[in-house]
């Protein structure tokens, strides 16, 4: 879908390209460039360079245009399907699948393994993500469900938008705790020093995490969190922020860690109301292989 944001230019000064990033959290300084070059940028109706020193009272108008749907393919690859009916699915995720196509990422998507599962998916405004209501990272397993109709999909995503569904994850994380359980209540936003990275900032979209420590190890630790909010990179980046980042995590923990497939996050728990019948549905999945086999070798080291 295409936006439009207006921005009034107070007291502040700098480039135009970074007056606008430090701004608008979904448009990256690249992403950026690319409008102002395409003219889709204007300051007092008019197009401006890149580096455009912005001055108090500048009107900086921004059209970002729809993003043309990528042609998603189905492909042949095997599911974990938990649950199933006519309206919803329950899939468990590998770690180091994708969840739908996105540049860099057009094929061997969760989104193309569903496709050539059903071709019963509730259809999204962008094209390229049918059935998908919520996400997980690439290299976070477990449960996430799926609408298989347009009721569905509104039920599920303003049980999403209401704190109605349950969301529970498991997590080895650095260090020890001190605390049984705790709540980190931390805005998340753009990283404004790593467009890549999320952070907690000042100007950020409420975000509240929930954890309960389960088993303490040498260096390490097994804890459970319940999302309250679900901001983009929540758990990575709010555990981070209180120093226990998650083991293996290449962007937000540090280098030396436990040797794994990224980061150990596994979404274990997931419950919501049936959209159609009301009834409460709740499944939970073991965390993969190697996330077992690596609380195993901790807890020897104990």
């Amino acid at each position: 879908m295409p936006k439009k944001y207006t921005l009034l230019v107070e007291n502040e000064q700098g480039r135009l390209d970074k007056y606008i990033s430090e701004r608008i959290s979904d448009l990256s300084r690249t992403r950026i460039k690319e409008l102002i070059k395409d003219k889709n940028i204007l300051v007092n109706q008019k197009s401006e360079k890149v580096s455009y020193k912005i001055q108090a009272g500048d009107k900086i108008e921004i059209n970002v245009p729809a993003v043309k749907p990528l042609d998603v393919v189905p492909e042949n690859i095997p599911l974990d399907i938990i649950y199933e009916d006519n309206d919803v699915i329950v899939v468990n995720k590998p770690q180091g699948m994708v969840v739908h196509p996105a540049p860099g990422h057009p094929d061997h998507t969760l989104v193309n393994a569903l496709l050539y599962h059903t071709k019963d998916l509730a259809q999204s405004p962008e094209g390229f993500r049918p059935g998908i209501v919520h996400r997980i990272d690439k290299d976070t397993s477990g449960l996430l469900m799926i609408a298989k109709n347009a009721k569905a999909r509104e039920s599920l995503e303003d049980q999403l938008a209401h704190k109605a569904n349950k969301r529970i994850y498991w997590a080895i994380v650095h260090g020890n705790f001190n605390e049984e359980n705790g709540t980190i209540d931390a805005p998340i936003g753009r990283d404004p020093y790593n467009r890549k990275k999320m952070a907690v900032v000042e100007n950020g979209k409420k975000a509240i995490t929930h954890f309960k420590v389960l088993e303490q190890f040498k260096n390490y630790s097994l804890i459970e969190c319940q999302l309250e909010t679900g901001r983009t990179h929540q758990i990575r980046v709010h555990l981070d922020y209180i120093g226990h980042a998650v083991a293996g995590d290449p962007l937000y923990g540090p280098r030396k860690t436990i040797k794994g497939h990224g980061q150990f996050l596994h979404a274990k728990v997931l419950g919501f109301k049936h959209p159609r019948t009301g009834k409460w549905l709740e499944f939970s999945v073991e965390p993969p292989e190697i996330f077992q086999r690596t609380l195993a070798e901790l807890e020897k080291s104990k």
